[in-house]
């Protein structure tokens, strides 16, 4: 099959799951649908993989990062000047405890410290997955962060309504 076809296919399972998933209200589940679209394609070995149009990756990546930086906004700025303290403190425990917890993991289940490291880091699926393409890992790293993601966005509001109570997080 010639390259634009493949690309084609690949566009077309990664959309159509993307937007299938739009269906279950987890949050970037279009994301996480496109991604599981795409691999299986992938995984499946009828094709080959696809090659990408120089300068692609990189279109997203500031795509994404233009996304990211437009939900920041004066209010987002305002509030970091009360909670600069808190953020510090969780983004410092955040990146050690991913550090020991993917260092544990490569030398417990013996996989590649690069994947466990990404794997185990505090960001975003789409984030990290761009590092870990960086290299050479990121479909695996996507593959540990999309099941992070989808266990926490289900698991977490639960334990929050267990453990909070009723009207404690409004400001």
């Amino acid at each position: 099959m010639p390259a634009p076809a493949t690309l084609l296919v690949y566009l077309l399972a990664g959309t159509s799951l993307g937007l299938l998933a739009l269906r279950t209200g987890i949050p970037a589940a279009p994301l996480a649908g496109a991604l599981l679209g795409a691999g299986l394609v992938s995984m499946s070995g009828r094709l080959p993989q696809a090659e990408w149009p120089p300068g692609t990756r990189t279109a997203l990546e500031i795509g994404i990062g233009t996304v990211i930086g437009t939900g920041l906004t004066r209010e987002s700025l305002d509030q970091l000047q009360q909670l600069w303290r808190p953020a510090i403190l969780i983004t410092v425990t955040l990146v050690m405890t991913g550090l020991v917890v993917g260092l544990w993991t490569s030398r417990l289940l013996g996989i590649d410290p690069v994947v466990a490291l990404l794997g185990a880091a505090p960001g975003g699926i789409s984030g990290m997955s761009l590092v870990g393409a960086d290299f050479g890992v990121g479909a695996a790293v996507a593959a540990l962060h999309a099941v992070r993601l989808i266990t926490v966005l289900l698991v977490l509001p639960l334990v929050v309504k267990l453990l909070v109570p009723l009207g404690m997080g409004e400001s």
